[in-house]
């Protein structure tokens, strides 16, 4: 099992060499601490605590500051757990992006969006009732049940809080892994809104790996690779010239002085 937070940036696309567009999610990697490593023997099972984005310490309250002073790290805003880690960590050591490769399949868990207070139709996909012809039922959850318990059954679909859920979507597959640059790009969408932070960990029903997509690059050339070019270009310009010598040049001058005393 492998994990690291990422905060979701937005949705673009990308193009393959054999022409195919992919629809992706852009999610930001900023560096994870560890700061925290249990063990069977402590604490009855093995996992490890990731922490990211910084937070002043006036804002933390002394236990975190305390806890993360072991990682020899500053207090962070989003901490979270994870099991069954593989590999082995230390307290202080950083996750990027690298941890993860193109093809891998990974699951995705974020906060969705929140709706507010909506209604049956919205929330649980209800249809309405008939529009015209006198009939007054038409955004209305219906029915409630039978008489018999004098009370809403638990569980009724029915208005209500709709969003901000903790949702995980699976089988996601990671078409780039940028750790320069630190994003990944994983194919489809990604719940939760824009600047919201995601978790992702390896596929639970996936461990196969995809084909490695090759992606079409827009890079423009750099400033340093156009200066070697130019500097190519003269000088087979120069080369091109044939060189005069000294004997030639003499001459070219006598005609010149020439020239100009019978100007005069």
């Amino acid at each position: 099992m492998k994990g690291i937070l990422g905060r979701k940036v937005g949705m673009t696309e990308v193009f393959t060499k054999d022409g195919k567009l992919i629809p992706v999610t852009v999610i930001q990697i900023e560096p994870n601490v560890v700061t925290q490593v249990k063990s069977k023997e402590t604490d009855g099972y093995d996992a490890i605590q990731i922490a990211t984005v910084d937070k002043k310490e006036k804002h933390a309250t002394k236990p975190e500051v305390g806890h993360v002073k072991k990682a020899n790290t500053t207090p962070k805003r989003f901490l979270k757990e994870i099991r069954n880690v593989e590999g082995t960590y230390n307290l202080g050591d950083t996750i990027d992006a690298s941890i993860f490769e193109a093809g891998e399949y990974v699951d995705v868990t974020g906060t969705s969006k929140g709706k507010g207070f909506t209604g049956v139709i919205k929330r649980h996909n209800q249809s309405r009732g008939p529009e015209t012809h006198g009939s007054r039922y038409h955004r209305r959850p219906g029915s409630l049940g039978t008489m018999r318990p004098m009370r809403v059954m638990k569980g009724k679909k029915l208005s209500g809080h709709m969003g901000v859920e903790t949702v995980t979507i699976q089988n996601l597959e990671i078409i780039e892994v940028n750790a320069a640059e630190n994003y990944i790009l994983v194919s489809g969408s990604v719940p939760g809104a824009k600047n919201s932070m995601v978790l992702i960990k390896s596929a639970v029903k996936r461990n196969d790996k995809a084909a490695v997509k090759e992606l079409i690059s827009y890079e423009q050339p750099a400033a340093s690779e156009e200066k070697a070019e130019t500097a190519e270009k003269e000088e087979e310009k120069t080369t091109e010239q044939p060189v005069k010598t000294e004997a030639e040049n003499a001459e070219a001058q006598e005609e010149e002085a020439k020239e100009q005393a019978g100007e005069k």
